[in-house]
């Protein structure tokens, strides 16, 4: 499938995510520009959300729907080692860092964590995919603080409700739903369209 194809069915699966359709296709766009130029993907959210942003980085950097076979002639003299691996589109969890947070948390603050590592992991063309269901928690927020000031863009994934993060973050997906359990619900569908899409374009069958 293509990712047009791929996004289509998402919306036909799920037509409550009409409401925010074009800001699915925006955070695609941003993310598939960050690879074109070599860049990478930051994600980090609390709770459920954690989950999500470890669960986003596992489909981004093996195979989800694709084998993501290497090429034998991309090998620096060691062919066999690439036949066991697979292609990866570069991301980083932020939340999944437990020594360095414990460390910040106990030193300094924990709500200034993840923009800590944003800051120190954050260069030219990289996003940053931030997950919170209110759009107000203090951690992500501040990460995407940190993103703005490092100069790159920021995604946020949220309820329909305005919110800091709404107004702070390049593109926001509000998902139309208010209750914590219903926009997760709702943020899984939408990061594996946004995964499979980008495999798509970047792997070929």
């Amino acid at each position: 499938m293509t990712s047009l194809q791929i996004f289509d069915e998402l919306l036909q699966r799920y037509p409550v995510l009409e409401a925010c359709k074009d800001d699915i296709y925006s955070a695609y766009k941003l993310i598939k520009a960050c690879y074109d130029k070599d860049g990478k993907v930051l994600v980090c959210g609390n709770g459920g959300s954690a989950a999500d942003a470890d669960h986003i980085v596992g489909e981004l950097m093996k195979g989800f729907l694709l084998k993501r076979r290497i090429e034998r002639s991309a090998a620096n003299g060691d062919d066999e080692i690439l036949l066991r691996l697979q292609g990866a589109l570069p991301a980083i969890s932020l939340n999944a860092h437990s020594a360095l947070l414990s460390a910040f948390a106990n030193d300094l603050e924990f709500d200034c964590a993840y923009a800590q590592q944003v800051y120190g992991y954050a260069r030219e063309n990289d996003v940053l995919i931030a997950l919170s269901t209110s759009g107000n928690s203090k951690s992500v927020v501040n990460a995407v603080r940190a993103a703005s000031a490092a100069g790159i863009a920021s995604i946020g994934i949220t309820g329909e409700r305005q919110s800091a993060m709404s107004e702070k973050c390049t593109v926001c997906i509000k998902l139309p739903e208010t209750e914590t359990f219903k926009i997760q619900e709702l943020t899984l569908p939408v990061y594996h369209c946004l995964c499979a899409m980008l495999e798509a374009d970047f792997f070929e069958n």
